[in-house]
């Protein structure tokens, strides 16, 4: 099993492009693999067969570096594998090698059977299809790898559904297996209120302004795109990170030593629902981004995510976060977890007319309807301190109510 992004344990193994004795070059997508973020197609870089497949279509759960196939140099070698199964590989137990001699070699494993009617290949003939690299994180090229003896297989468990009782009614709940994705959800928003204390600052801002200009800005086009309110926001937290830096930070851990990294550049993170859990594609560069192009890469990355078609470099990393939950008008305010290492994500609630106070010529006093949103920004106490958050949201509230300000 493949790891196609840093933070995969396992995948879940889609339809095979290729089948027994087929030949695959490099670059050909051998295997669609869904990842704990994606669905994403695996492309087999060197020059080889597939000889057998030892995890079918709809297995669960495959960890990293466990075999999922077997590939040989000669299409001649192919009838030696047929009756190959996994626990001659070494079961799920198999595991990347630790003593290569260079970053060309996979995943141990156990020496193939003997064919009656042909000699079996070598201890060089067959390979896993891909493993880890230890340092990097990376999924390396499957290439030939080692033989050894075979291990006892591991016999996967099957959660049991529940019994309907005597009467044959049925059970008074469903259980759903949780996917590799929603594992990964629950792990790293547990890890994030754990780890990362909290604290919220909220602002109620004004919007008529940014209403009034995305009207005339979108006329104005003539159908050539359609501006969000989205896409003035994303573009205003971006502004507010620049004005106040150290919003647009991150904790990190690395090699023994704790550290603050303040960014130059803003890459902004917007979290978007999908049919199997929330995704953070990212923005990239916004400040250095017109309204237009940013309305156009978050169409384009929104409607990918859904598909499940983002590259792991689209929706891992970024800067800050905004997720916006104002497209639900029964949303007044939200509060969101943040997206760690980040230190920063701005929740948006829903735009809702409000009453103001306005002074007639004569001092009168009388109102008028003013259009508002309520932005709840949370921060990492451990990198932001409690004015440097006022002191962004100040900011940002005074973007979003002079919006002409996006286009300086």
């Amino acid at each position: 099993m493949p790891a196609l992004s840093p933070t995969m344990t396992a995948g879940n193994i889609g339809a095979w492009n290729k089948q027994p004795g087929d030949s695959l070059s490099p670059g050909e997508v051998l295997v669609e693999i869904e990842t704990d973020k994606a669905q994403m197609d695996f492309e087999f870089q060197e020059d080889g067969v597939l000889a057998k497949i030892l995890k079918e279509s709809g297995e669960k759960d495959v960890p990293v570096g466990n075999p999922i196939a077997v590939m040989v140099e000669d299409a001649a070698d192919v009838e030696a594998f047929a009756d190959f199964k996994l626990e001659d590989a070494g079961g799920d137990k198999a595991k990347p090698a630790e003593d290569k001699k260079s970053g060309q070699e996979a995943a141990e494993a156990s020496e193939p059977p003997s064919n009656n009617s042909k000699t079996a290949p070598t201890k060089e003939d067959s390979a896993p299809v891909a493993e880890e690299s230890e340092s990097s994180g990376q999924p390396l090229q499957p290439t030939i790898s080692r033989w050894k003896g075979p291990q006892a297989a591991q016999a996967p468990t099957a959660a049991a559904a529940p019994a309907a009782g005597a009467s044959g009614a049925a059970p008074p709940y469903e259980d759903t297996p949780a996917t590799s994705m929603r594992k990964t959800i629950a792990a790293r928003l547990t890890q994030s209120m754990n780890q990362n204390p909290h604290y919220f600052v909220a602002s109620a801002v004004s919007v008529s302004k940014l209403l009034k200009l995305r009207t005339a800005l979108n006329a104005a086009a003539d159908g050539a795109y359609k501006l969000s309110v989205n896409d003035f926001l994303i573009k205003a937290v971006a502004i507010a990170a620049k004005k106040v830096p150290a919003a647009n930070s991150s904790w990190r851990e690395e090699n023994g030593q704790v550290m603050i990294r303040q960014h130059n550049t803003v890459d902004v993170s917007v979290a978007v629902a999908t049919p199997v859990g929330l995704m953070t594609p990212i923005v990239k560069n916004v400040t250095g981004s017109g309204l237009e192009s940013i309305s156009s890469a978050i169409k384009d990355l929104g409607k990918r995510a859904r598909d499940g078609k983002l590259k792991p470099e689209e929706y891992q990393g970024g800067t800050i976060t905004i997720s916006n939950m104002g497209m639900n008008d029964a949303i007044d305010r939200f509060t969101a977890v943040i997206n760690p290492p980040q230190a920063t994500i701005v929740a948006v609630g829903a735009v809702k007319k409000v009453a103001v106070p306005k002074e007639s010529e004569d001092g009168a006093e009388s109102f008028e309807w003013d259009e508002q949103i309520v932005l709840t920004g949370s921060f990492d106490h451990k990198v932001v301190d409690g004015a440097v958050g006022g002191e962004f949201m100040r900011e940002l509230k005074k973007v979003i109510e002079n919006p002409l300000n996006m286009a300086l």
